[in-house]
């Protein structure tokens, strides 16, 4: 005989499941209605909720994950805490959509006579409700995108969330079904804007977007969604159509001579302000704080798909699959009528392919100051990006004085938690001692340091326990951040002896070699800090701000450790040129 206090988890290994209204309809006792009102448990509506049964027992459904654990035996105290008898079973699984029908009042108890089966509306309502809940938990938690990985081979999903760069995974809606989630994005595809396909077709590539309302605040949605092997993998970029940035851009990391760079080169009329970094790189960010600043003596204008931040002093338009091949008719009807509208400043957004390519081309040469974006490795290769078969902008045009007036390549590197940030030697003793077993950090950091100059005793690395003021329960591979700090690198070609004869020749080595540091610690001197991204990152490792092993992954660093003597020294010159065609990294990048 279980006892009062006794945890119906310790009796019952395995609970009866529960796969359809049907199933809930043929209970006994018979289902009555959900009491996660009664306990204000919405915030775990899409994992448990307690249930009335007939005779005043009480029950509780969960998805599979749910129906053991802290959360559940808490839930169960707090029902027989209010007087109910549990029912035996008192756990049952059920899945995520029939149980957010239950919890939310959407699924009722039949009369005699009358079929369980809840009605396509009322189905429907709950797979959008469950989007919206795995939306709203992204937002929530600063995400910039939404993952949502569905393998068709396995009974169970992935949903993963961006935030702060990192692709990190929760518990909050782990062991979705993979049916669920394909009928979740059908139902989601619905309130498609501008997409290819009248339906969701998992074995198509298909793009579009979606407005909602999250908490109230309007939400943008890009949807890309990505026909792999095992099934469809949806990215939705979360766009906040409230979100303003607020010009500053030392809070965004750049160096104060950098900060100076961009505002003065702002006010010169005329000319193009290209920025460039990967994707998530917050190049719309960047834009959207420098023409904030602009005067209002300026009449600003931006062409945008879609739009991200909301620019007070700008014109600004959304451009609906205007990028489409088919579309260009439209796109230069738009331009036309731009191009009449006695503007000043105007924001093209990404250049990518062979019609923003013109359009850049068409408006870069008419005397208006125009801001754009688009895909490079560094500063310096931006030309070769235009100019490229992709994109097709004259070289001879690049090159011409004034039409390229600033050039500047970011990323984003995480910032360290000051408040729990460890010394960089815990990384072979201590806390972090286990990381010497697949790498040599100690060899690593020692080659860091001859390479640049560092000092040892300002460096500090993350400490994956976290703090107080940084620990995440639910993602722990966040602990020990805090936000994420630019480190830019920028070029004013006109400025630069034989750039733009170096453009017109395509002499891409010249290029590169024009901007490599004369001495090890070149980085410290703050007159030529903004040539390259690196040393932007070297000067904030050297605060303590970043830890070095961000560096290791984002940059092509000339070292090379030992992992046994547990040395490493910096690569000589010869050796430079061949460990930057082999030694590269997955997502590193130019500095």
């Amino acid at each position: 005989m279980m006892t009062q206090t006794q945890p119906i988890a310790d009796t019952l290994v395995r609970p009866p499941e529960l796969h359809t209204p049907e199933d809930v309809a043929g209970m006994d006792p018979a289902f009555v209605r959900a009491l996660s009102r009664q306990f204000d448990l919405a915030a775990l509506a899409g994992r448990l909720c307690p249930v009335l049964l007939e005779g005043g027992l009480a029950a509780i459904f969960a998805v599979k994950e749910y129906t053991v654990g802290d959360q559940i035996d808490e839930v169960e105290r707090m029902v027989k805490a209010a007087g109910y008898r549990m029912a035996s079973p008192a756990r049952y699984v059920v899945p995520a959509p029939l149980l957010l029908m239950i919890a939310r009042g959407q699924y009722t108890a039949p009369s005699p006579g009358r079929s369980a089966r809840a009605n396509p509306a009322e189905r429907a309502s709950a797979l959008a409700a469950l989007f919206l809940d795995i939306v709203r938990w992204g937002v929530v938690q600063g995400a910039s995108d939404v993952h949502i990985n569905v393998d068709q081979r396995r009974d169970a999903s992935e949903i993963r969330y961006t935030i702060h760069g990192e692709y990190v995974g929760s518990d909050r809606f782990a062991g979705l079904s993979s049916a669920t989630l394909l009928e979740v994005l059908a139902v989601a595809w619905m309130d498609v804007r501008g997409g290819n396909g009248a339906v969701f077709d998992p074995a198509l590539e298909q793009q579009g977007r979606i407005s909602l309302t999250v908490d109230a605040a309007p939400i943008v949605l890009r949807w890309a969604s990505l026909a792999a092997d095992a099934g469809p993998s949806v990215c939705l970029r979360i766009l906040r159509l409230d979100a303003t940035v607020n010009g500053d851009l030392l809070a965004l990391g750049y160096l104060p001579g950098q900060a100076e760079t961009l505002l003065r080169v702002r006010e010169r009329e005329g000319g193009a302000i290209v920025l460039a970094g990967v994707v998530g790189s917050g190049k719309s960010t960047t834009i959207a704080a420098l023409m904030r600043g602009i005067a209002p003596t300026r009449k600003v204008i931006t062409l945008e798909d879609p739009v991200e931040y909301h620019i007070g002093n700008a014109l600004q338009n959304t451009l609906t699959g205007a990028l489409a091949d088919a579309a260009w008719p439209t796109l230069d009807a738009k331009l036309k009528t731009i191009k009449r509208s006695a503007m000043n400043d105007l924001l093209i957004g990404e250049i990518r392919d062979t019609q923003t390519g013109r359009a850049f081309m068409d408006l870069a040469s008419s005397g208006v100051s125009l801001y754009a974006t688009t895909h490079a490795g560094s500063a310096a290769m931006i030309p070769e990006r235009l100019a490229s078969d992709a994109i097709g902008v004259s070289r001879e045009f690049l090159a011409s004085p004034g039409i390229l007036k600033l050039l500047i390549y970011q990323t984003l590197l995480p910032r360290l938690c000051p408040g729990c940030a460890l010394p960089v030697d815990s990384l072979w003793s201590g806390v972090h001692a286990r990381h010497a077993q697949a790498w040599d950090w100690r060899g690593w950091v020692l080659g860091m340091q001859d390479a640049f100059d560092l000092h040892a005793e300002s460096l500090r690395v993350r400490n994956e326990a976290g703090c107080p003021a940084c620990r995440r329960d639910h993602m722990p591979e966040l602990n020990g951040t805090a936000g994420r700090s630019v480190a830019a690198e920028m070029i004013e070609p006109d400025r630069v002896p034989d750039f733009l004869d170096q453009v017109r020749q395509r002499d891409n080595r010249a290029l590169k070699q024009q901007f490599q540091p004369a001495t090890r610690s070149a980085w410290r001197d703050a007159g030529t800090r903004g040539a390259r991204a690196l040393d932007c990152a070297l000067y904030r490792t050297s605060l303590g701000e970043i830890d070095p092993r961000t560096l290791l992954r984002r940059f092509e660093l000339p070292i090379v450790p030992s992992l046994h003597t547990g040395s490493a020294a910096p690569l000589q010159p010869a050796a430079l040129a061949q460990e930057a065609g082999t030694a590269r990294s997955e997502g590193a990048h130019h500095g």
